[in-house]
């Protein structure tokens, strides 16, 4: 089983593949997409959409993984945060692949056994479980835990439907 896991923002998403090898985990592949504080929303989100859409072609994974909507004190960063998970939805419903969404807490929980958990100390649990050479970076290593409690949670997990219009 391959998962994608992404950890979404506007300016710089974590993404991670990870793949179940028997009763191991592996990474396949993890890093970040950016896009430089000037360039125009628009310009974020066609980025985000094309490595995206290159990632799931190149690497086929067979589901995908994000962090679901937290609390945001300003109104103008949950439109964007918004954007940007409704770029990696269409994204994936577009390769037909299923979107599952897990609470940080809960992602929190499946890494390190605590859903209160330090960033640092998921990062270093996640290091650990996939037998990296080093740390990821904030980002990346986000998107791999999220892929990593996708995978331990499976039949517990929370599928996006779709919304009628």
């Amino acid at each position: 089983m391959r998962v994608m896991g992404v950890d979404t923002s506007l300016r710089s998403s974590g993404v991670a593949v990870v793949e179940e090898r028997g009763s191991s985990l592996a990474a396949v592949e993890y890093g970040t997409i950016s896009t430089p504080a000037r360039k125009p929303v628009s310009e974020c989100l066609r980025r985000l959409n094309e490595e995206l859409s290159e990632v799931i072609e190149r690497l086929h994974p067979e589901q995908v993984a994000i962090e679901g909507v937290f609390y945001c004190k300003n109104a103008r960063t949950a439109v964007t945060l918004g954007e940007a998970r409704g770029v990696v939805i269409a994204v994936s419903a577009k390769a037909g692949l299923p979107v599952f969404e897990y609470p940080p807490r809960r992602v929190k929980q499946a890494i390190v056994g605590y859903g209160a958990a330090e960033k640092d100390q998921v990062r270093r649990m996640v290091t650990s479980l996939l037998k990296l050479t080093r740390e990821p970076g904030e980002d990346a290593g986000d998107a791999l835990a999220i892929a990593i409690c996708h995978l331990h949670n499976r039949s517990h997990h929370e599928l996006i439907a779709p919304k009628s219009i």
